[in-house]
């Protein structure tokens, strides 16, 4: 069976949601920075999360659930999401507290960092999900695995996808993935396209 691996934040949502939350409590200066660097591949996923996790861990993680659960997705891509959700999947660095209500509403099986939480706050993180070992872990039940990504800590998973595809439905996609994809769709409707060629693999 085919697998469609889907990053989520400007692959799916149509804008970044960490620069969303620190708009939301006017901490956008410090934390928009941090994050162009990280997608552009310029401050490690880890180090950038742990220090942007660190700015915005004291934040109420029921706000910030359900500001995230009404953050604007690409509809078409839901679309095929809604329609195929047994072929798809979310893998996402972000913290499955702050993006549960967002999960939920897409619907699909989804892959995501943990943190433990104690009075509304984030208290320490537990685990950094690695997108790539959700890759390996569908390739190993003999699945054809399509990854669709955009930022830097994204190109792992699409080296070791069957088939990578590299989107800036958001913004343009960092030159990394850009160097291992094998497709590359700038509008949702190159992207369903391609999607919808993949579903009979």
């Amino acid at each position: 069976m085919v697998k469609f691996i889907f990053d989520l934040d400007g692959t799916l949502t149509k804008s970044e949601t960490l620069p969303l939350i620190s708009h939301h409590f006017s901490l956008q200066e410090k934390i928009a920075e941090l994050t162009m660097q990280t997608v552009q591949g310029t401050v490690p996923f880890q180090e950038s999360f742990i220090r942007r996790v660190e700015l915005l861990g004291k934040l109420p993680v029921s706000e910030i659930s359900a500001l995230l659960a009404g953050v604007e997705l690409h509809k078409k891509i839901y679309s095929f999401i809604a329609a195929n959700q047994k072929h798809c999947i979310i893998a996402t660095g972000n913290l499955s507290c702050w993006v549960d209500g967002l999960i939920r509403k897409i619907g699909c099986e989804a892959y995501s960092s943990e943190a433990v939480v104690e009075n509304d706050n984030v208290t320490k993180i537990l685990s950094l999900l690695n997108k790539e070992t959700v890759v390996e872990y569908y390739k190993n039940q003999g699945d054809v695995v399509v990854f669709i990504g955009d930022g830097h800590n994204d190109r792992e998973a699409m080296q070791k996808a069957d088939i990578a595809i590299a989107t800036g439905l958001t913004h343009a996609p960092a030159q990394s993935v850009l160097s291992v994809a094998d497709y590359v769709a700038y509008t949702e409707n190159e992207l369903c396209s391609l999607l919808n060629q993949f579903l009979s693999l």
